[in-house]
């Protein structure tokens, strides 16, 4: 069952032009699949905040790190938020990726902030005996991360930028894309966050089974607002309730 627990603030630090790490301990033991959801509390406001899970370690006395971009009031507030400072937060929301597929060389690909998943997911996949190569796209190389924490995890990691300061110049398809060009028939499964846009250019393209999380619309975090809502074969769902993971299949693109 979901239940609010407030967790202490450890680290909570800048790690590229826009984005911050925020590392909390405490009573995690909610969070059992890569790809959940958080929900914070924020004092002074009204409306929870969804954050996706970057990491975790599921345990009475675990720790939980959270990427996340300065986009508005609310995360600029959780950015000025100091180590030892407590916050209430609603964990165990949402469904994960479904990390015992019948794969051998999965893809994880990520768009931005929505890379920040791939982190549990690939060391999970190592757990299964898998071994994934993750496709990370950013503006440009003052927004990359994760590429030290997943190269250290034994991950091959391929950047790309818009603009090319970073790794293959273009998007992060342009570099799945180029990979598989050299490297055919090797890719057998993706894991796929990001913004909506290369979810769907994913979803129209891929010829492998995969799953997506459309976390950037998880809106309100419960679903009740009705604005994430998402077309499925099985009609209409909620991605804050129901997701934030589909698998590719599932869903209609309009």
């Amino acid at each position: 069952m979901n239940r609010d627990i407030f967790l202490e603030i450890t680290e909570n630090f800048r790690i590229a032009s826009k984005t911050m790490k925020m590392v909390l301990h405490g009573d995690t033991r909610l969070i059992t699949a890569p790809g959940q959801f958080v929900n914070l509390k924020l004092e002074g406001k009204y409306l929870r905040r969804p954050i996706s899970v970057g990491d975790y370690d599921s345990s009475e006395s675990g720790s939980l790190t959270l990427f996340y971009d300065i986009v508005g009031e609310g995360t600029a507030k959780m950015s000025k938020m100091r180590p030892g400072e407590k916050i209430q937060i609603l964990m165990g929301l949402g469904n994960g990726f479904d990390t015992h597929m019948d794969c051998k060389k999965p893809a994880l690909i990520g768009g931005g902030i929505g890379c920040a998943p791939m982190l549990a997911l690939a060391k999970h996949l190592n757990v299964e005996g898998k071994k994934p190569v993750a496709f990370l796209g950013f503006n440009t190389r003052k927004d990359v991360v994760l590429f030290e924490e997943l190269t250290k995890l034994g991950v091959e990691t391929i950047i790309s930028t818009v603009d090319g300061t970073e790794g293959v110049k273009g998007f992060v398809t342009d570099a799945y894309n180029s990979y598989c060009t050299q490297h055919p028939d090797e890719i057998d499964y993706f894991y796929a966050c990001g913004p909506m846009p290369m979810l769907k250019a994913l979803s129209d393209t891929m010829k492998i089974d995969g799953e997506l999380s459309l976390d950037e619309r998880m809106a309100c975090g419960f679903g009740i607002c009705m604005c994430c809502s998402v077309r499925t074969k099985d009609g209409a769902r909620r991605i804050c309730k129901d997701g934030p993971i589909f698998r590719k299949e599932d869903l209609i693109w309009k």
